[in-house]
């Protein structure tokens, strides 16, 4: 594939994605989380190697890892977005090993809507609401996070899975207004 396709193919991922998420956080009640959802994926320590290893059915991030052994674009991208698990990770001084902390609840949400997104960008037409639930039993996610927000991830993915959007963003919607209010 020609560096012009890769250029467009992958602009049109990361924006096609955006959108779909920006709906999505819209539904929850967080429309402006979704509009600044992912911003940084246009900066070119982010976009540049977007497109050079863009194949259009799944993350770059992974060509890059072949590559040198390690994603930089991820790296920015994990430190600078938290509704990324790994954002809630740091180094505990005592047990000097990884401590797992819990993910605001918006941001929580955020996740839940971006990996929606992600299924639907990547799986297209063939999308069915239990695309997000299976991608996350069959990934090491859980066990990578606090499991207070695995524990209300899944909760999430299985209502999706269970009863679709329509009820799980209502759902989402009321859940992260208690909560703000209970932050008070």
């Amino acid at each position: 594939m020609n560096t012009f396709r890769k250029f467009f193919g992958h602009l049109h991922t990361v924006t096609r994605h955006r959108h779909i998420v920006i709906k999505n956080c819209a539904r929850a009640g967080i429309l402006w989380q979704g509009i600044k959802h992912d911003l940084s994926k246009y900066s070119p320590t982010e976009f540049v190697p977007g497109v050079k290893y863009y194949t259009g059915d799944r993350s770059p991030n992974e060509g890059e890892r072949r590559d040198i052994g390690y994603s930089k674009a991820w790296i920015h991208h994990k430190g600078r977005n938290k509704h990324h698990y790994e954002y809630w990770q740091d180094i505990d001084l005592e047990t000097k090993s990884y401590k797992y902390y819990p993910m605001p609840y918006r941001y929580l949400a955020e996740m839940f809507c971006d990996r929606i997104a992600a299924s639907k960008v990547y799986r297209g037409k063939e999308y069915k609401d239990n695309d997000p639930l299976n991608y996350f039993n069959r990934g090491h996610a859980k066990a990578m996070m606090d499991s207070e927000t695995a524990r209300d991830l899944e909760e999430l993915l299985s209502m999706l899975a269970e009863k679709g959007e329509k009820q799980t963003f209502k759902y989402l919607k009321q859940e992260i207004k208690r909560r703000k209010k209970d932050e008070r």
